[in-house]
């Protein structure tokens, strides 16, 4: 009987779902504190920084892009971005979109505080707990207190160790565009140079008068900026090249025809 017994509490310890002595979750008001914390030194520990972004404009359920567009975004602590379009492919509209896109991500810099998320700014709602990969989140619901273009009503996701935000999803309390009549803005975001900033931007729009169009844009490494810019800069100059040739050919052809 004894071993019976001693058997039956092995198997039920056996069966309890294994503890993480590391993961401590947290009420509502003590991850905001912890998130509006981080934003504040965030803050603090930023600095100028210039990053490339390249943009995929897609129209309904096309499979290729109709728009390409490069863009160079410049930041400078504590409020002041700017971009710059490097280069654009295909149809013009595809950089009118990423245009009011960039025009709107500057713009809220602008605002400092009044567009981040926090109390001030935003009502909260815990969702759910869940893992991304290994690294535990929190889910946290965000309802913005006002209509603003700049809030985005929403979802985002928080890293339960260090309370930073890795990813927002939501559309604008207020349309940024009369153009606009639905869009759905999905941000990630990652650590450069030891600051917390985003990384990729995908968004769904639907456009009067034009329909739907998907826009994927992310942030590429510098070295891959420049090559593609190297690669940009030789095509052009093998091209100057084949028209002085040409020119030079024809300028001897009228001089023969001369003499």
């Amino acid at each position: 009987m004894r071993i019976l017994v001693v058997l039956a509490a092995l198997a039920s310890s056996l069966q309890l779902p294994a503890s993480n002595p590391e993961t401590k979750y947290l009420d509502l008001n003590e991850i905001l504190q912890r998130l509006e914390d981080v934003q504040h030194r965030n803050r603090a520990q930023s600095h100028p920084f210039e990053v490339t972004r390249e943009y995929k404009v897609f129209r309904g359920n096309d499979k290729q892009p109709t728009s390409e567009v490069t863009a160079q975004i410049n930041f400078v602590p504590s409020d002041i971005k700017t971009y710059k379009i490097a280069q654009t492919l295909g149809n013009s509209r595809g950089e009118k979109m990423v245009r009011e896109l960039l025009d709107r991500e500057t713009e809220s810099a602008k605002k400092g505080v009044g567009s981040e998320i926090n109390r001030a700014n935003y009502d909260f709602v815990l969702l759910r707990q869940e893992n991304f990969g290994v690294v535990p989140e929190y889910v946290l619901r965000i309802v913005p207190k006002r209509k603003d273009k700049y809030l985005l009503n929403g979802q985002i996701w928080v890293d339960a160790s260090t309370f930073r935000i890795r990813r927002i999803e939501g559309a604008p309390a207020k349309s940024p565009s009369i153009w606009l009549k639905r869009i759905h803005i999905t941000l990630q975001f990652a650590q450069l140079k030891g600051m917390w900033i985003p990384t990729s931007f995908d968004a769904i729009a639907t456009v009067r008068l034009l329909g739907q169009y998907t826009l994927a844009g992310h942030n590429v490494p510098a070295s891959d900026a420049l090559s593609g810019r190297n690669r940009r800069d030789g095509r052009l100059r093998t091209e100057s090249s084949a028209c002085a040739k040409l020119n030079s050919f024809q300028s001897l052809k009228d001089a023969s025809c001369q003499t």
